[in-house]
This record gives C-alpha cells, structure tokens and sequence, in this order.
C-alpha cells in the first residue's frame, strides 16, 4: 500500500531558493506560459532576485505543482507568475496557494493583473476589478486589487 501523497507548502526568498528548486519553478513557468500558452516574453525580468520578493510553491515528490510570487511594489504587493501544472490542474492548489499569498501579505494592499477569464477566481479572495482590460502577450488581462 502506497502512504497517501501530500502536496507541501514552501516559502522562500530567492536567496534561500536551492538551485534546483529554483529550476524547477523556471521550468514550470516556461512549461505554462511559454510552450503550453505560447507567450515568447521576458519571464526571467530581473523581479525574482529581489530582496523583497516571496516564491510561494506546493511540491509533491520533489515536482512543483503549483507556484506563485509576491513582489513588494513600494508599500503594495504584487502577485504574480501564478501557475499549476497542467497535471494538478483542478486539485484547488491555486486557491490553497493564494490564501497562503494573503496570509503572507496580511493588512497591506494587494494587486495582481489576472487573465481575465480568471476574474471570478481572485474575485472570492476579495480582489476587484480596478481597470480596462488590456492584452499582454496575446492574452487579456484585467488589473485587479484587494483593498484593505
């Protein structure tokens, strides 16, 4: 019999990002965004070094299954690069992530540009609309935040 399998939760700064940690959440991105979605754009954009950044992950059996980061955008946060692996797609791992996201950045504003079929999504962290939506690498997006 196989011990059930569990998804771990994992914060670090990029500092504290092992290299093949660090790999590993480079290569999901680019599985997600680039291949699966095929957005040629600038994912590595010089925000994951830093110092205030957070990288927010569930692995399980050493696979990132889930990732996101928080950027600290001068007394805002930013939420960002949000990704699950196509295979723990539908697993509610986002969400799970995203509440880690909030606990993280407690009282203090919040912001995320969603692809707009997502809306809804962030929409029941308490996240609203506070723009048009605009198209970034081919892909519509709407600018949201969670006001505190």
């Amino acid at each position: 019999m196989h011990p059930e399998q569990h998804d771990e939760f994992r914060a670090a700064s990029f500092r504290d990002l092992t290299a093949a940690t660090l790999y590993d959440i480079l290569r999901l991105r680019s599985d997600v965004f680039v291949v699966e979605q095929e957005c040629v754009y600038p994912d590595l954009d010089g925000r994951d070094t830093e110092p205030g950044t957070r990288h927010l992950w569930f692995s399980r059996d050493r696979e990132i299954r889930a990732y996101l980061r928080i950027l600290d955008d001068h007394g805002t946060e930013r939420i960002g690069r949000v990704v699950t692996a196509k295979s723990a797609r539908g697993s509610g791992l986002a969400g799970r992530l995203l509440g880690h996201a909030l606990e993280i950045i407690g009282h203090r504003p919040a912001v995320l540009d969603a692809q707009s079929y997502l809306v809804g999504f962030y929409g029941k962290f308490g996240f609203e609309v506070s723009g048009p939506e605009f198209v970034e690498d081919g892909i519509p997006h709407t600018p949201m935040t969670r006001k505190i």
